[in-house]
């Protein structure tokens, strides 16, 4: 492939909904671009850039993948993003490094979730963008619909370019509304013909929201259109280019990725109306050295930096660093700073990436997005830049993981290798985290949703860890509510010394207190020295609880008699007298189970109120109150036990059709309702007796 100038490259994100065509889309495009001589198939898993064999299996995509294709001496790198909510991650690191985004949406069905988080994230990068309605040739086919939804919800600015001719099974072609032609046929043997007269009306019903539109472009066009003035062909192309530049009109175009319909417009439309990276404008950082903002232009004679974007850490090839150029050129061989980590790096071969096969490179310009291998220490969202002028570009954000599951080795020789698997997976994911949970010992992975962690366990297999999903434990607590007291008595006669420990001990609730002990023995009826191994006693038993193995929390303990044995008391065995004491006493003294309270916030559309409420209601929530966020969004906020919180991003997508979202945080433990407290009782008792067997 030629190497292109800054201003003949376009960087063009293809995002939207699941299953709404973007992987199909690339694959056309390509076609129509002559880079690929036959079209792949999603289906078939012959698709050019669904090429992880977890894609293929399970036919959605997973990673960002690119594919650049020329079209009139300019150079398109199409970056192909997974729609699957749990791969929401890759759609935001994809919006750093495109200078515009296509939205797709099928022809049949409103725009759903996926398209309106992704319009979201371009719009808070003030991203150019555009819209194709896909699968213009299946059944139920509405364009007309789909228009005025998107007017309705994004405003005025939503301009169709288009008309379709026919749809579904007799779907052929498509009415330029600029030019005022009908295009006819599939791939690059289009011809170019009159308007039918039967579609003479709706296109002239189109062309009126088009030029108004356009008008919202350019100020001095909106003067003349309010004031009635007919706009030329010159002012309504020019409004449109004023107005895709600065994201204030989104032109709407459809066909069909299958029948490789309309492909050419698109290409054109990308070509024509979509920046080039030296019209996005400066690019701004921070020196890490000294912590002084830093410019650069996007130019190859500015010093390099370049923002990697996504890491694919794969067991044959090891791993591949997918970057963009912002600044400067890249070349093989080149010593670069991580202004991230402030280690450099040595960069070996250079490649152009199409999905999975690569060409080989000297050098990547500026503006341009290229691929090399085994970069020892640089990992997703990190700046490479030239060591003599270091930059660190803005971080990137991939939201935070909703969704926890615990894993087990199933292994010995697995769970060695479980924790360079997890830092392996993690190098390449940032929305993934893992972390080990010290309340219940639990190995614990997080992530957008059980696609993407059933993915993670997936790709630890690869790294040669079988682990396997095992249920998030509570982590419950132990209390008591009564006050009572009791002895706790050790005596051992062996061959030789004897043990001897003795002490009597009183038990009382100390809500919110903690554990506090409290010497009372008078006239040395124990040791002094003893005293403290009668409280380590104590705690020790505290530890592993009275009902359920659970810590027992939250009491006073009162040592206030006892008795000893010259020769065979000792510490050991005043600290047995303590756990035997504490056994006895906390059983009589009222224990209850205790269990974690989150506070949950939700985030949802107004209409979804009830249902979200009812849901958590029946999780044993209590709603705290609401508040409106405005655009039509509401926040709920409720206190909800942390055991009936394990699904709820599972169920909180399924209620709102991911369009709700949620943080929890501790808030407070209280007592266990007594018939819940019963069965986990009884399975802290069933597993016991298990663990028993097995020794």
């Amino acid at each position: 492939m030629k190497t292109y100038g800054i201003t003949a490259i376009r960087n063009v994100g293809l995002f939207g909904h699941q299953g709404s065509g973007k992987t199909s889309l690339a694959e056309a495009l390509l076609y129509t671009a002559g880079a690929i001589d036959r079209m792949g198939r999603v289906d078939d898993g012959t698709a050019t850039c669904d090429f992880d064999p977890e894609e293929q299996k399970r036919r959605i995509s997973i990673n960002c993948a690119i594919a650049p294709v020329e079209w009139h001496g300019t150079k398109i790198n199409l970056v192909d993003v997974p729609g699957y909510l749990d791969f929401q991650g890759e759609a935001r690191s994809a919006m750093y490094v495109v200078e515009a985004a296509i939205l797709v949406t099928p022809a049949q069905t409103d725009p759903e979730v996926g398209f309106d988080i992704a319009w979201d994230l371009a719009a808070a990068r003030k991203l150019p963008r555009a819209i194709f309605v896909n699968k213009m040739d299946r059944e139920n086919a509405d364009y007309a619909q789909i228009v005025q939804t998107l007017r309705q919800r994004y405003g005025n600015g939503v301009a169709p370019l288009q008309l379709p001719i026919g749809s579904a099974e007799s779907f052929r072609g498509v009415i330029d509304l600029i030019e005022m032609k009908a295009f006819l046929g599939a791939g690059k043997t289009v011809e170019c013909v009159d308007i039918p007269a039967e579609y003479m009306a709706e296109a002239q019903k189109f062309r009126d929201l088009l030029v108004e539109s356009a008008a919202e472009g350019d100020d001095e066009l909106m003067m003349k259109y309010l004031d009635g003035e007919e706009l030329t062909h010159d002012d309504v192309v020019r409004g449109l280019h004023e107005g895709i530049d600065a994201a204030r009109v989104f032109p709407v175009l459809c066909g069909s990725a299958l029948k490789d319909i309309g492909m050419t417009d698109l290409l054109d439309i990308i070509v024509h109306e979509f920046p080039n990276p030296v019209e996005v404008g400066t690019l701004h950082g921070v020196n890490p050295q000294t912590g002084n903002e830093e410019v650069r232009e996007a130019t190859d004679t500015s010093p390099l930096a370049a923002l990697v974007f996504k890491t694919l850490a794969d067991p044959f090839l090891g791993t591949l660093s997918y970057f963009r150029v912002m600044s400067g050129v890249l070349k093989s061989g080149a010593t670069v700073l991580n202004a991230t980590t402030g280690k450099e790096e040595r960069i070996g071969q250079l490649y152009y990436a199409r999905g999975k096969t690569q060409e080989a490179t000297a050098e990547v310009h500026a503006g341009d997005i290229g691929v090399t291998a085994k970069l020892t220490d640089t990992h997703t969202g990190d700046t490479l830049c030239d060591p003599g002028r270091p930059i660190a570009l803005d971080r990137m954000d991939f939201g935070e993981p909703v969704f926890e599951q615990a894993i087990v080795a199933k292994t010995k020789v697995d769970e060695d290798k479980m924790g360079p698997a997890l830092q392996r997976v993690a190098m390449s994911d940032p929305a993934f985290r893992y972390y080990r949970d010290p309340e219940t010992g639990q190995t614990v992975i997080a992530g957008a949703g059980e696609t993407h962690l059933a993915i993670v366990v997936e790709r630890m297999r690869k790294f040669g860890a079988n682990v396997e999903v095992v249920d998030r434990k509570v982590p419950y607590r132990e209390t008591i509510t009564q006050k009572a007291e009791g002895q706790g008595r050790h005596k051992k006669q062996t061959g030789g010394r004897g043990q001897f420990g003795d002490c009597h001990i009183r038990m009382e609730p100390n809500r919110g207190g903690g554990i506090v002990f409290v010497d009372e023995i008078v006239g040395g009826a124990i040791p002094r020295q003893y005293i403290p191994a009668v409280e380590k006693g104590i705690r020790q038993a505290a530890e592993t609880g009275i009902l359920a193995g659970y810590p027992v929390v939250d009491f006073k303990v009162t040592c206030y008699d006892g008795s000893y044995h010259e020769v065979d008391s000792s510490e050991a065995a005043f600290i047995m007298a303590g756990i035997i004491a504490f056994n006895n006493v906390a059983s009589k003294a009222g224990p209850v189970l205790l269990e974690p309270i989150l506070n949950v916030e939700v985030q949802i559309p107004e209409g979804m109120l009830g249902d979200v409420m009812s849901d958590l209601t029946g999780k044993r929530g209590r709603i705290l109150g609401t508040e409106a966020l405005g655009n039509g969004k509401v926040l709920l906020k409720a206190t909800v036990p942390q055991a009936e919180m394990l699904r709820y991003a599972i169920d909180l997508r399924s209620i709102t059709r991911g369009r709700g979202t949620f943080r929890t945080s501790m808030s407070h433990y209280e007592e266990v309702p007594a018939h819940l407290a019963q069965n986990i009782i009884a399975n802290h008792k069933k597993e016991r007796e298990a663990g028993d067997h097995h020794h």
